[in-house]
């Protein structure tokens, strides 16, 4: 069978899969396989397909992943996100519409200690939305800048996405993408308050006013501990003190130390934290074992190649086809959830990328920032589900309100992929590329 023919049925049977509800990590091995079979025999389909899967999560650098998941979710369960609520408020105050900077502030603090766009949508939403129905804010506005903000998390450190990333791509530097995230991240954000701002400007939402000295010294204080997370992990990863897979180690016992002196946490809501953590890491290790596998066809059957040429052809121009890359990857995460696009695209994508001049760091942030915005979108939006069920409004009302963000996102994810400054400028300064 020619290259094109593969393509085109590992694609058709993948999306025929999806279409009719088929987990994703069942339709990644049954298309790899429906595929292999084109060219190998079920004896040697079985076995390398299960060497693969195997050899796909035999990585240090993975056990992270679950890790920072279980750190995400006991700040979600311990009483973090309220102070970095509070602690937002203080620099928001004076801006019309302020609950909805503090939920954008918010966001990208406590995305910083998560790593999770869906943690964080859910802990901000949860603990700002009932006082802005409250205040009178329009349910679609304060939905749409939760969605919009709560994606920063996959991109400011610590973040696992990263993780994956680095272990596809072949072992890239964790501590420089973690670095590259730093300003696209930060940009997400402001983009995203600007846009807040203008809308609550035409809608005249009123200021919180200023917090008094004594006030704010105090909401400062409570939450220096749970920032400090950050200076830790951070500052140790890069400090090369540890690991990645140990600084998450170590989210987990600060974050769980935190917990425990907030008095927000006991055993029983302790093991539900670890019941749910463990399912979830479940499912994103076995996605990546089952995309480790479906790799290994792509390569062996010449996909990759295939798809290069593709578009090689359309045009020779670089910022033609990094254009086309964004396009694909977009419409990508509108159906797909960010761990399997990594896996999937990054061995397709990234040898063009590098062909093309672009660092992997950089397309790294490239391909991240595009599953950002991949997870605000219908109809497969993680955060986007997330973000209207706990306001519980329908997404076709917050669609409409969310569309000057993702255009504004959009212009922000154009100068990422064609300025390479914006991601390689901190990991340069600091000496880790």
């Amino acid at each position: 069978m020619n290259i094109a023919l593969t393509t085109i049925l590992l694609f058709a049977v993948f999306g025929i899969l999806l279409f009719i509800g088929c987990p994703i990590s069942v339709g990644i091995v049954i298309s790899s396989i429906v595929t292999a079979v084109s060219t190998l025999s079920w004896d040697q389909i079985t076995f390398i397909t299960m060497q693969k899967m195997n050899s796909g999560v035999e990585s240090f650098s993975l056990l992270a992943v679950p890790l920072f998941i279980l750190a995400g979710n006991i700040m979600n369960n311990g009483g973090i996100a309220r102070r970095l609520v509070n602690f937002a408020k203080l620099f928001c105050g004076w801006i019309p519409g302020s609950l909805a900077q503090a939920n954008v502030l918010g966001n990208m603090l406590f995305g910083a200690l998560s790593g999770s766009a869906v943690a964080a949508s859910s802990a901000m939403g949860g603990c700002i939305y009932p006082i802005q129905k409250e205040e009178g804010y329009d349910p679609a506005f304060a939905t749409a800048v939760n969605i919009a903000s709560a994606p920063t998390g996959l991109l400011i450190p610590p973040t696992s996405a990263f993780i994956v990333y680095s272990t596809v791509a072949g072992g890239v530097s964790i501590s420089a993408l973690f670095m590259a995230g730093y300003v696209p991240g930060i940009l997400m954000g402001l983009g995203t308050m600007i846009v807040a701002f203008i809308y609550a400007k035409r809608r005249k939402y009123p200021t919180s006013g200023r917090v008094p000295v004594k006030e704010a010294l105090k909401i400062t204080f409570e939450a220096i501990p749970s920032l400090l997370l950050i200076v830790i992990v951070i500052g140790g990863i890069v400090a090369g003190i540890f690991t990645a897979t140990e600084g998450a180690g170590v989210c987990v016992l600060y974050c769980l130390i935190l917990s425990v002196i907030y008095k927000s946490i006991d055993m029983k809501s302790f093991m539900k934290i670890l019941l749910n953590s463990a399912a979830t890491s479940g499912i994103i290790l076995f996605l990546i074992s089952a995309s480790s596998a479906m790799s290994w066809v792509m390569a062996y059957s010449g996909i990759p190649a295939a798809i290069s040429e593709g578009l090689m052809s359309v045009s020779t121009n670089k910022y033609v086809i990094l254009l086309l890359m964004n396009v694909i990857l977009l419409i990508v995460g509108m159906f797909m959830d960010i761990t399997p696009a990594i896996l999937i695209f990054t061995p397709i994508f990234l040898p063009i990328a590098e062909s093309l001049g672009m660092s992997s760091i950089q397309f790294g942030v490239m391909l991240i920032f595009n599953m950002c915005m991949g997870s605000m979108t219908p109809p497969v939006g993680s955060v986007l589900f997330v973000s209207c069920g706990i306001s519980k409004i329908t997404i076709e009302q917050v669609t409409k309100t969310l569309l000057p963000y993702f255009a504004v996102l959009l212009g922000i994810l154009l100068a990422v992929t064609y300025i390479p400054a914006l991601s390689m400028a901190v990991p340069t300064l600091l000496g880790l590329v």
